[in-house]
């Protein structure tokens, strides 16, 4: 075998090397935190009218039209301003007193779509991008971190939407810091919009009850109206399991093969995750065109499975396919793990996936 050709039959000098996701240490500026909270480039051009209901499920056409109502209520609910001076707190019009429900709670288990109407009722707010918010819960935690409270409330206070996806319910500190952020927002007549986790030890039927949300935050209940959402995950609908996985040297060639993609060993991946802070996994992704690994196994902990979900939902959230060696998505967490109370997590994880997985066969030759 030529000095030049990996153990696979490839040459790295006519074929460019793979990117590694090991080899990147992302910083993301607080700015960069604030322009971000919009829709990821998945649900970039989604709307109610892409949402496609379950015609033996009437609770998700009732939801698209509740929402879009919801929606066109929001105009004119605020002054405008610039971006840069309602940074800081400045330039504030005086504005209507709250009236009603500033709030929906969309209730249902993952994969029926809760994402993409959040997105769609994001698009359809009659406002500047600039006066909408939309992000993960944990995203904003990590704004409050980044500006500190106050600033995060001087931001956020002349939006006209705060729309809050996966909003996270099993931390009680944290709730408590969004809890009364939200009520701050609200005040400030900021129109709220949230889906949520699962709690540890809440498993029925896979989804948070909106009784439980509720409770869990509060005061600020009466300013949610629940929708529930009912149906399966649309991901596996009349669709295959996780698609069997490739070899190790069908998944190098592919990676050798394909501008801008990343080629990393499972294991490693897992331990690097380890030491960047989850907030910086979507910068982790910055520009990659698939991601390729090898050797995946099932995770040994649930701090490394948990670790695992932020960044399949950042995959996801852009579109990155991912091509894998050894073992098949659906049996990367245990039977205990899927028992357990982060279950609706895991199962998420691996419906995302599973579908990044089905978008990555056309990188495989032949």
């Amino acid at each position: 075998m030529s000095s030049t050709t990996t153990a696979f039959g490839i040459d790295p000098i006519s074929e460019a090397a793979p990117l590694s996701l090991c080899a990147r240490e992302p910083h993301v500026p607080a700015d960069r935190l604030v322009a971000e909270m919009v829709p990821p480039p998945r649900f970039d051009s989604v709307r109610f009218a892409t949402y496609i209901p379950d015609p033996n499920q009437p609770s998700q056409t009732e939801a698209v039209r509740v929402l879009s109502g919801f929606a066109a209520g929001l105009g004119g609910a605020h002054a405008i301003g610039t971006p840069k001076r309602r940074l800081f707190g400045f330039g504030k019009a005086p504005k209507k007193a709250p009236t009603g429900p500033r709030g929906v709670y969309l209730d249902g288990g993952y994969g029926v779509g809760k994402t993409h109407l959040l997105a769609s009722l994001w698009h359809a707010t009659p406002a500047e991008p600039a006066l909408k918010a939309f992000g993960t819960f944990v995203e904003l935690t990590n704004l409050v971190g980044a500006l500190g409270f106050q600033k995060t409330v001087q931001t956020l206070s002349d939006h006209r939407l705060l729309c809050i996806d996966e909003f996270e319910l099993d931390d009680p500190g944290d709730t408590v810091l969004v809890s009364t952020l939200l009520g701050k927002l609200v005040d400030a007549g900021v129109a709220l919009a949230a889906t949520s986790n699962t709690l540890p030890g809440k498993l029925g039927e896979g989804r948070f009850a909106a009784v439980d949300f509720l409770r869990e935050i509060q005061g600020l209940s009466a300013h949610f109206r629940p929708l529930r959402i009912d149906g399966e995950d649309y991901r596996h609908r009349g669709l295959p399991e996780a698609p069997a996985p490739f070899s190790d040297q069908q998944v190098t060639k592919a990676a050798y093969a394909t501008a801008g993609a990343s080629l990393d060993d499972f294991p490693h991946l897992l331990d690097h995750l380890a030491r960047v802070h989850p907030s910086r996994y979507g910068a982790l992704t910055d520009g990659l065109s698939a991601v390729c690994l090898t050797d995946v196994r099932p995770v040994p902990d649930q701090s490394t499975a948990l670790r695992l979900v932020v960044l399949a939902d950042r995959l996801y959230d852009r579109e990155v396919p991912v091509l894998a060696s050894g073992m098949p998505f659906d049996q990367l967490f245990s039977e205990e793990m899927l028992n357990g109370g982060y279950r609706k997590k895991y199962f998420r994880a691996i419906s995302r996936l599973t579908a990044l997985a089905r978008d990555a066969k056309g990188l495989v030759a032949g």
